[in-house]
């Protein structure tokens, strides 16, 4: 199948004289299942519905929206696969210099705060055309939530954007059900009982009996107790089982998130990705340039999806939930066997995973009657005793991958969790990583050491990883290896007072490594640290956590972390004698840095 069509010509060559739905989108047009906007096009596609792209369009130029006119069912609007503020912006606020979704890389192409000003634009051409919202950017602003670029908490993207309904989370089944309530002829005032959907309205009678009344919009910027509150409420209703509909009063309307969408069955989920992708950029935007974001998923596969890891500063609780969904070993091999033809193709599989790579099952079996738990993390600082640690499928997929013709290495790149490798009693899974799967250097997160700042972050104990790293070394010398071990680090995560880092950099130095790049702990909208970093209170102990928010200690936090380099000798200087561990400046094996002459 060609891929959707992004001019009036194309559309014409399909012989169609207006769509079912305009899709805009501030990514470039690619169609791969890697992609949000690829998957519900496809999926719309699927069920018989016609589907147009207006990929990137110019804020400047109305023609641009107005290229398809008025749809006859809706206009869908997207930011893209990343959130536009995490795009254009670095956690210092510093605008970024590429965009990786956009033809040579190119910054500019899309607006700030994508999302409400491409539906602000089409609300104003059309007043009267139904408006639906969704994407990463949307879901996890569906309602209030605090907005580090603004420094303030912000309303429901739904108000902000003039749209009609939010579609928040993973959205096949929910936009099926919304083009059906459209097509059938139902106003979309109207559709309000979408599951994974938000709506607005001004009529308390319309509201569900069984909602839970969040703390309102007023309240939660007069008190921060109250944002921690409506975090708490938010984070307990993210499972499809157990979610009661959340209302959010604003002064004169209120926003009501109806319960999660049940998660795809396995065959709904092979379905999904066995749609007609043509695994690239569109043709037309991709003569403009090449798209970088293509190259690391143009030779991967996407296993399964949701995460039961949690980890405080992801919003994928948010956004997927807690519930794995997986899709059949013979669809992934199948999809391994189509890439394997493609002309570029030279025989690496780049990945197959998800969120997490190892995650292909259920946390327990208990989720399927009962829906994850709402007073309990299934990993965290200590697994839940229920967790259930399987990789034999997993594993079993990776091994018939390995055998296909043409395949000659299979990476595992999406990240694996090491903790729950190491509460497998069987080690088989782990062995056949370090001797197949490893592409010279294997990239885990223990983000950092100091277990007053892992405990904030839901990451288990540095004990746990240090015996994960003794693992890893004993199996590349039982296979014969030289693999290194990268870890990604962050800092300044709530919790990480100024001794933190500095345990933080004494790791670093005993282990031989300097980080290339420094993450930074970025707050953004959805996550548990953030709602720390906002309020200085842990959400899931209701109790004050430091918090460094004074851009200098954070850009001491970042020097130790690179202490090596010539440029952060004040700053590591500084922090240390702040700290009173001046035992660190000297000459000995265990300073970081000299004294100053």
């Amino acid at each position: 199948m060609p891929f959707l069509p992004i001019t009036v010509e194309e559309m014409k060559e399909y012989g169609w004289k207006q769509p079912d739905f305009v899709f805009v989108i501030g990514d470039a047009y690619i169609d791969h299942p890697s992609f949000g906007p690829a998957i519900i096009s496809r999926t719309l596609e699927n069920f018989g519905y016609k589907v147009c792209i207006i990929s990137q369009p110019d804020m400047n130029n109305d023609e641009d929206f107005k290229r398809f006119g008025k749809p006859r069912l809706s206009f869908l609007v997207s930011s893209g696969n990343i959130d536009s503020m995490v795009n254009h912006y670095s956690v210092s606020k510093r605008r970024r210099k590429k965009d990786y979704y956009t033809p040579n890389g190119e910054m500019g192409k899309r607006p700030d705060r994508a999302t409400i000003r491409y539906a602000s634009k089409l609300r104003e051409l059309y007043p009267d055309s139904a408006i639906a919202i969704g994407g990463i950017e949307a879901s996890l602003r569906r309602l209030n939530h605090y907005d580090y670029w603004d420094n303030k908490v912000r309303r429901s993207i739904l108000l902000d954007s003039h749209a009609d309904i939010l579609l928040y989370g993973m959205g096949e089944k929910t936009i099926v059900e919304y083009a059906d309530a459209l097509d059938s002829g139902m106003d979309v005032k109207d559709v309000i009982y979408i599951r994974n959907s938000c709506w607005k309205t001004k009529d308390p009678d319309l509201l569900p009996p069984d909602g839970i009344m969040l703390p309102s919009y007023d309240e939660v910027l007069a008190d921060k107790m109250n944002y921690v509150k409506s975090f708490q409420i938010q984070h307990r209703n993210t499972d499809a089982i157990t979610g009661k509909p959340l209302i959010e009063k604003y002064k004169n309307c209120y926003v009501v998130q109806n319960p999660p969408e049940f998660p795809l069955s396995r065959a709904e989920m092979d379905a999904t990705y066995a749609l007609p992708y043509m695994r690239a950029c569109h043709p037309l935007i991709e003569a403009k340039g090449h798209v970088p974001a293509i190259d690391e998923v143009k030779f991967s596969v996407i296993s399964n999806r949701g995460c039961f890891g949690e980890c405080h500063f992801c919003a994928l609780t948010m956004h997927q939930g807690r519930v794995i969904q997986s899709r059949s070993k013979e669809s992934i091999i199948n999809e391994i066997k189509e890439i394997s033809q493609e002309p570029d193709f030279k025989g690496y599989i780049h990945d197959i995973g998800g969120p997490t790579a190892n995650f292909y099952n259920k946390a327990c079996h208990k989720q399927e009657k009962y829906g994850a738990c709402t007073n309990r993390e299934c990993l965290g600082f200590s697994p839940c005793k229920n967790l259930e640690v399987d990789h034999t499928e997993y594993l079993d997929i990776l091994r018939e991958a390995r055998k296909l013709p043409g395949i000659k290495k299979v990476f595992i790149r999406s990240g694996l969790r090491y903790d729950y490798i190491m509460y497998d009693k069987n080690k088989e899974f782990f062995d056949e990583v370090v001797q197949y799967h490893v592409s010279g250097q294997l990239k885990v997160a223990p983000e950092h050491v100091d277990d007053r700042v892992l405990i904030r972050m839901g990451k288990p104990s540095r004990e746990l990883y240090d015996q994960f790293v003794d693992l890893y070394k004993d199996l590349n010398r039982k296979h014969g290896k030289n693999q290194y071990l990268v870890p990604y680090l962050m800092s300044s995560h709530p919790g990480s007072t100024l001794d933190a880092a500095i345990t933080l950099a004494e790791y670093l130095r005993d282990i031989g490594h300097m980080p290339e790049q420094v993450q930074d702990f970025y707050p953004t909208p959805g996550t548990a640290s953030t709602c720390m970093y906002y309020t200085g209170i842990d959400p899931f102990k209701n109790e004050e956590v430091y918090v460094p928010r004074d851009p200098h200690e954070k850009a001491m936090q970042r020097a130790l972390m690179q202490y090596r380099l010539p440029q952060n000798y004040n700053l590591v200087h500084e922090a240390l004698v702040k700290a009173h561990r001046t035992d660190l400046i000297g000459y000995g094996k265990k300073c970081l840095i000299k004294p100053r002459y």
